[in-house]
């Protein structure tokens, strides 16, 4: 996939439909102050919506409307008489009541008691196993969705500008958001018709896609991936809500009472059904909550619609509106089935009114449901490697006869213009420019390769001086089932060129058996990680970065060849089988890998030559991968993962020095807790029998960088415990701007804390330490090593600082107690 994401913030295209009344404007009361979340609704109808915590508001309907109707707690409902059809910067002010002793009245929070609007909120929370698809063992049904992006808050001035020269004709019209009311330019559309089956009892749910269509940016299972991740399949009906990897407050969650205020305004019928009308917002700012309304049924307590909108202050990054349409069609007196889900997304650097940005708009579609029609277990089964490319290559006409509603003239114009733009120059070279940094790639079409990854060009270590590297992979397509790839480096100061070649050849789809295979001669931080594998083109950052504190002499030159076979006979579970053969050496005059070789302990040598197979298992569920090739892009990182490897070296094979067995063990879990925010714990274990040199220990990884690695103990240097056998445990949290939310002098920073806990416990064998002749002390934490952290998160969006302490080992000459690190990243 070309990094649609990327792709949407860049260009544009049109048509318009304008709607008969528009109206866009701010509620203030009788002292001019903002009213927040009131309730603005076109009289006579049920097109409504809620102001937002500035009191400004956004209305539309293809209908002819005269009058507003609005309403808040504390103030009497006032009709507002519209000067014409098309209205903006209209200030509606609200005066206070003087005769309301007969009700109660709720300002800015609403009472936890006496609120008949928490007595229907209960009974919903009695019902919500009861309703819509829960009523059935099982059930399907077919599904539409269409996802569209948008390049919004068009002005003369972004027309004019030099980045859109030649391309000036795709802005010969715009149309206009009918929730944000701001105008905007098509770029992207995506259409896909699935089959849908789930099954109560056993908890399995299982989607079959029968046909998807683009517009042209990127195309087939990447596209579709993409999609899937950034808009996820949500249920109003559970505590929370999941959206850009955040857990998002349910107005329908049990715990809801505590971070809303409800208030019931309405009772109408709807579909022959009497409902209540609630409205929900905020009880505090910055906190992952909705504010808008619901309608629920009088006897089922079933919602028969739901609007939400995230309020601009929820610490949320890039981000600036989403707003949720749900609606449900009553099949009988107690079955409520989805018929329509609709959410917008205004993607945009900041979240100031006028800031430009993208829409990102998914409609989704429901009929045919069937029920309790019950399907084997092995129907559920995912398949490890399949691909339908006929799905991606329907007719016009196909789409014609199935989808479920007609495109309209913009949506319609996306297909047209798309592939006239894809003939235009410019728009070939930004094209490009956004694909090579997403990827790290530059891409050679003509010879079907890949340069890079850039990124990775430039380095620094004590013994290389500035590293210069230069590499490439060919490239046929994502799905390619073979691919080779190398690299040479040169080191400025120690004058040598290195190089890694390696090579993967799929020879089954089905079970993805892959072989693969390569030589690495270079220079490594071998102790940067304590779980291995034989990654011949895998470099440690330790030794390549730019910065680093203390000394970075301990550098090994390595020699590795591999050769290896794997096959994933179920979806995420990976065997592999493989023989390494490699040979170590320092490559620094300060730091030494020298053993013993006899009983007498007065010959050493210096290098080590070693022979091993090594057996890996690993199983990583719910991974999202796009790709059928023999590489495959994750979509994320947020699954567990377990990983075990067992090596065995022999000594005498292929001149090998040592015979010895190794296991090792990782466990990654991240645990999502609703609105307290996101752990991740990481366990991994170890055991080396047999006796080993220095090379083939196993080494705690310390952190001499200025930035946070994972798996990495912060405040340890390189080569500061070195250990056969180990056990390690780190745990973060990280709150994602919960505590922070609560301190006003903090509250629009949008901070996030997080904390976190490491700690380590090995030993070394006498026999171990017996052959050692390095010069090298072992140290190992047989008093487990722990150190502990506070971290600031979403520092201008992009940084993170975390501060760690030493619990234990404080009086270690030239080791720091305290430090501060950084990282970089892009998150929601």
């Amino acid at each position: 996939m070309k990094n649609v994401i990327f792709i949407t913030f860049l260009l544009a295209f049109v048509n318009s439909i304008a709607a008969q009344t528009k109206v866009s404007g701010i509620v203030v009361d009788n002292t001019n102050q903002p009213v927040p979340y009131a309730n603005i609704v076109f009289k006579g109808s049920k097109t409504g919506v809620v102001s937002n915590e500035d009191g400004r508001f956004y209305i539309e309907s293809p209908d002819n409307y005269s009058f507003l109707t609005v309403s808040f707690v504390g103030f009497p409902t006032k009709e507002v008489k519209l000067p014409k059809q098309v209205n903006y910067d209209f200030k509606i002010v609200m005066s206070e009541g003087n005769s309301l002793n007969e009700v109660v009245i709720f300002t800015g929070k609403t009472s936890k008691k006496n609120n008949p609007a928490l007595d229907i909120l209960r009974k919903i929370w009695e019902r919500r196993r009861k309703n819509g698809l829960k009523m059935f063992k099982q059930y399907q049904y077919d599904k539409y969705e269409k996802v569209e992006f948008d390049m919004n808050t068009i002005d003369s001035a972004f027309m004019t500008n030099k980045i859109f020269k030649g391309m000036e004709f795709v802005f010969k019209n715009v149309d206009t958001s009918k929730v944000t009311g701001k105008t905007y330019l098509p770029i992207f559309i995506n259409e896909t018709l699935s089959e849908f089956y789930g099954d109560n009892e056993t908890k399995k749910t299982k989607e079959i896609l029968k046909a998807n269509k683009n517009s042209g940016l990127g195309s087939g299972d990447g596209v579709n991936a993409f999609i899937k991740d950034l808009y996820t399949d949500f249920d109003v009906y559970e505590n929370y809500l999941k959206f850009f990897d955040k857990s998002f407050t349910s107005p329908l969650s049990k715990t809801g009472i505590d971070v809303y205020n409800y208030v019931l305004t309405d009772t109408a019928v709807i579909d022959n059904k009497l409902c209540y009308n609630i409205v929900f917002y905020p009880r505090r700012k910055s906190e992952l909550t909705f504010k808008g309304d619901f309608w629920v049924n009088d006897t089922t307590f079933a919602i028969k619609k739901i609007n939400m909108a995230v309020t601009k202050s929820a610490n949320i990054n890039w981000v600036k509106d989403i707003y949720i349409e749900q609606e449900f069609e009553v099949l009988n007196d107690s079955v409520f089935l989805p018929t329509r889900d609709y959410m917008m997304s205004d993607f945009a650097l900041n979240k100031k009114e006028k800031s430009k940005g993208v829409y990102g708009k998914r409609s989704t579609l429901y009929r045919n449901f069937k029920f309790n029609e019950k399907k084997p277990d092995k129907f559920f089964k995912d398949e490890v490697n399949y691909i339908d490319n006929s799905v991606y290559n329907k007719s016009n006409d196909f789409w014609t006869e199935n989808r479920f509603e007609k495109l309209s003239k913009d949506e319609v114009g996306i297909y047209k213009l798309i592939d006239t733009l894809k003939n235009v120059k410019r728009f070939k070279q930004a094209y490009k420019l956004i694909s090579i940094l997403g990827s790290g790639y530059i891409e050679f079409d003509k010879y079907n390769f890949d340069f890079g990854p850039i990124f990775s060009s430039v380095g620094f270590n004590e013994v290389e001086g500035f590293r210069l590297r230069a590499g490439g992979r060919t490239y046929f397509g994502p799905n390619d089932l073979w691919r080779l790839q190398g690299f040479t480096a040169y080191g400025i100061d120690d004058n040598k060129f290195k190089y890694g070649i390696s090579g993967k050849w799929m020879v089954n789809k089905k079970n993805r058996i892959i072989i693969l295979g390569g030589n690495r001669r270079d220079i490594e931080q071998i102790g940067a990680s304590l779980t291995t594998t034989n990654d011949v083109l895998g470099r440690s950052f330790a030794s390549s970065a730019l910065f680093t504190t203390g000394n970075n002499g301990k550098l090994t030159n390595i020699n590795l060849s591999t050769v290896a076979i794997e096959m994933e006979p179920v979806k995420n579970l990976i065997f592999q089988l493989g023989f390494s053969y490699r040979t170590l050496e320092s490559a620094s005059p300060t730091f030494k890998l020298d053993y013993f070789t006899d009983d007498t302990f007065t010959t050493t040598r210096s290098d080590v030559k070693q022979s091993e197979i090594n057996i890996q298992v690993e199983y990583t569920p719910k991974k999202k991968t796009v790709g059928y090739g023999v590489e495959r892009l994750e979509i994320d990182n947020r699954y567990s993962r377990f990983f075990v490897n067992f090596s065995q070296g022999f000594k005498g094979a292929i001149d090998s020095d040592f015979e010895y067995q190794k296991i090792q063990l990782y466990y990654k879990q991240p645990i999502v807790i609703g609105a307290i925010g996101r752990s991740n714990l990481i366990m991994e274990l170890g055991k080396t029998f047999g006796q080993v040199p220095l090379g083939l220990m196993s080494i705690v990884p310390g952190n001499q960088t200025y930035f946070t690695i994972e798996n990495t103990f912060n405040n340890l240097n390189f080569y500061e415990f070195v250990v056969d056998q180990y056990t390690t445990l780190q745990w973060e949290h990280d709150f994602q701007g919960k505590i922070f939310a609560r301190i006003p002098l903090l509250r629009k920073l949008n901070l996030r804390e997080i904390v976190g806990v490491r700690g380590v416990y090995g030993s070394v064998s006498d026999e171990n330490k017996a052959i050692n002749a390095s010069g090298l002390v072992y140290v190992a934490p047989e008093k487990p090593y722990w150190e502990y952290s506070a971290g600031i998160g979403n520092i201008f969006k992009v940084f993170r600082l975390d501060f760690t302490w030493r619990g234990n080992y404080r009086d270690v000459p030239e080791t720091s107690n305290f430090t501060i690190k950084g990282s970089f990243g892009f998150y929601f």
